[in-house]
């Protein structure tokens, strides 16, 4: 697959930071051009979803990576996993967030050309990659959905050697952990 125009769809910069690097470093192949896309409505409370924004930002700025940050709304988002709300960690709930992040990429890439999607969502401890990766397959219709190995020990070398914000949860409301 060459002439690869990719969205890496992001949660934070402490799990996207080695794909970005990998990315930036054009250690992905066919990989031609790439914007990384900071789309999580899911993240609650807003002052948390601010957090990861502005660690995102500034690390993508650092590496003088493009970005692009989605819609914040939280109520569209509740409204898509509504009746979900009890389900566990992994469970359909997360299904349909995956799903719902990644329509919206998909209508982000047909207006502005791009043509593949791949994301970091399953790298967090919290998900499941095959989770994630069933959800893309199956909700980035026409535009390329890449389920990429990324390079686990780069990001945390990456990680050990930054101060990111670092999270204790996924970021959806009804999964934060007390």
């Amino acid at each position: 697959m060459s002439g690869k125009r990719l969205i890496l769809m992001s949660c934070c910069a402490p799990c996207s930071c080695g794909a970005i690097k990998q990315l930036k470093d054009g250690e992905i192949e066919n990989i031609d051009d790439f914007i990384v896309m900071f789309f999580n409505p899911n993240i609650f409370p807003e002052s948390e979803y601010q957090k990861r924004l502005n660690e995102q930002i500034k690390y993508c700025e650092k590496l003088g990576v493009k970005y692009v940050v989605g819609d914040y709304n939280h109520d569209d988002w509740r409204n898509a996993v509504c009746g979900l709300e009890n389900e566990p960690e992994r469970g359909l709930r997360c299904s349909k967030c995956f799903a719902y992040r990644f329509c919206y990429a998909r209508e982000y890439a047909k207006k502005h050309r791009f043509n593949a999607i791949a994301s970091v969502f399953g790298v967090s401890r919290f998900k499941d990659q095959n989770q994630v990766d069933c959800a893309g397959e199956q909700s980035c219709g026409e535009i390329k959905y890449l389920p990429i190995k990324w390079n686990e020990e780069l990001r945390n070398q990456i990680n050990r050697e930054t101060d990111f914000y670092r999270q204790k949860y996924c970021g959806c409301e009804f999964s934060i952990r007390k």
